[in-house]
């Protein structure tokens, strides 16, 4: 294999130089969805994001950043996500996400949404979890800061040798 990167586009600037893949951005993630017309709805209309269908089977979804969701239209094949694998979308306060938290239970029949779970503190954000009508997670959040940045600059909490125990959430989730 060559060792010779060739980077045509100029706003390309990977940042880690030693690795194998030489990536300028995360550019997105995929998840299903049963029926791509009901699930932009909620997507657009509850949680307030803007959708594009770019494929027969898929929408791309985004908000803000460089980064965008494929939704790909899975029908009766679709995999439920589990709550560990959730899309955050940060708001500006803590009332915020209470405001979302009573509009999700007001809405849940218009928009299925399948689970609403209550607004807590944990892992250093205020924030509430959904289930949407595709089974796809989504955590509605106030962090006061900017996250992205906060979490990369501050470095690593725990040392990767430290034993993860998926059952013990009691750091990430403390009811208030």
């Amino acid at each position: 294999m060559d060792d010779v990167t060739t980077i045509e586009n100029p706003v390309f600037k990977p940042s880690n130089q030693d690795s194998v893949v030489k990536p300028a951005m995360l550019s997105h993630g995929t998840m299903q969805c049963y029926n791509l017309t009901e699930t932009r709805k909620f997507y657009e209309e509850f949680l307030g994001l803007e959708c594009v269908r770019q494929g027969k089977p898929a929408i791309f979804v985004r908000c803000g950043t460089k980064f965008h969701i494929v939704a790909v239209q899975a029908g009766n094949s679709l995999k439920p996500a589990h709550l560990h694998n959730h899309w955050g979308l940060e708001v500006g306060s803590r009332a915020e996400v209470d405001r979302v938290h009573k509009a999700a239970q007001e809405l849940k029949d218009k928009y299925k949404i399948a689970t609403i779970l209550d607004p807590a503190l944990g892992h250093g954000v205020y924030s509430f979890y959904m289930e949407d009508l595709d089974h796809n997670w989504w955590e509605v959040l106030y962090y006061d800061g900017f996250q992205h940045d906060d979490a990369f600059d501050f470095g690593d909490r725990f040392a990767m040798d430290a034993n993860p125990v998926a059952e013990d959430l009691s750091e990430e989730r403390t009811r208030r």
